[in-house]
């Protein structure tokens, strides 16, 4: 398949720049993946779509406040970081603009000197492996200095930080958020519950390699970049028996469903693992545990766009998104959400 067949033309006025008033007031699109039949509804009615003896998979992580602004401690020069991956205690991939000013060996300075780095060597497709020096906590030091890692095409600044977490998010660790969740709110998690459907929480530290554009021309040829997923033996069990007592198993979230699709055996079933995925579900993928997804709008030609369209077709995916541009829903990041059932 050719990465130019899951293109559809989206206005630049429909990308959302800021989140929903309410988290669970955006409009969610319910689409029959057998017929592509869609209906129109709000967020909050998604608890009408599911049934007792459903599971909802959650993916927890936390996103870094990633994004680091500092200067070249010889010359003063500005330069951006964007910290994707930590390697070990104080040492990380990172992508930095410009790139040129960061060959190995060069150090920069980040808030008066409370946090300082060496280029230490050269990562993937041209990212930074980096060493930071600090006194104190660094956590507590990166919360401080820097900045949520918005995607590009979001240019309003964001006002509350925690509207690019979800309300579960816990584990430290992500590049991005898993913005499916990003619609939930407690008391609507609340409902849910209440009406006998089970939460099982997983984690996938979001990596840019979900968002990067896919360069080659042909689905095939493009290589992911990998992620650190982790599923205990509660959330492993949770699923089992969803499955066992003919349950949906209903990912939030790609990077959720990547998750299950990266540990499950090929009979589905779950065990408690940790490990690094690279996994690409493109169509012809055969899905070995979830049976839906909650997700929201994702980019032409995406990897995303690619997954979603393994779970139905191609085609009438690609109807949905153009009837969603028709109806102007919000897309990407702060957009509106998609059940697929």
């Amino acid at each position: 398949m050719k990465v130019k067949d899951f293109y559809f033309d989206l206005p630049e006025e429909q990308i959302a720049q800021k989140p929903a008033e309410k988290r669970d007031l955006s409009r969610l699109m319910v689409y029959d993946r057998e017929s592509g039949e869609v209906e129109h509804k709000v967020f909050k009615d998604i608890v009408d779509y599911l049934n007792e003896g459903d599971c909802l998979v959650l993916n927890n992580t936390r996103v870094l406040p990633a994004r680091l602004f500092g200067s070249k401690e010889n010359t003063g020069g500005k330069v951006e970081f964007l910290l994707l991956k930590r390697i070990d205690k104080n040492t990380w991939e990172s992508l930095v603009k410009p790139g040129k000013k960061a060959k190995p060996g060069t150090r920069f300075v980040f808030g008066d000197g409370r946090l300082k780095c060496e280029v230490t060597g050269i990562g993937e497709e041209g990212s930074r492996i980096i060493k930071f020096e600090y006194d104190g906590v660094f956590e507590e030091i990166l919360d401080e200095l820097g900045n949520m890692p918005l995607p590009p095409y979001i240019t309003e600044r964001l006002e509350d930080k925690e509207r690019y977490q979800t309300v579960y998010s816990k584990e430290v660790g992500s590049a991005a958020a898993p913005t499916a969740g990003l619609h939930f709110t407690e008391e609507l998690l609340r409902k849910i519950k209440d009406k006998g459907v089970k939460m099982a929480y997983v984690t996938l530290h979001v990596g840019l390699g979900t968002f990067r554009p896919v360069k080659a021309e042909t689905i095939a040829e493009h290589h992911m970049h990998s992620e650190y997923y982790e599923i205990d033996d509660e959330a492993a069990k949770i699923i089992n028996d969803t499955k066992k007592n003919g349950g949906r198993v209903i990912a939030v979230g790609t990077t959720s469903c990547r998750t299950l699709e990266s540990a499950a055996e090929e009979n589905g079933h779950l065990e408690g693992k940790k490990g690094d995925t690279e996994i690409f579900i493109y169509p012809g993928y055969k899905f070995k545990v979830i049976d839906g997804i909650i997700t929201n709008f994702h980019l032409p030609e995406s990897t995303l766009i690619m997954l979603i369209s393994a779970l139905s077709s191609r085609d009438k995916i690609i109807n949905a998104y153009n009837i969603a541009v028709k109806e102007n829903y919000r897309f990407f990041s702060f957009g509106d959400a998609m059940f697929i059932r």
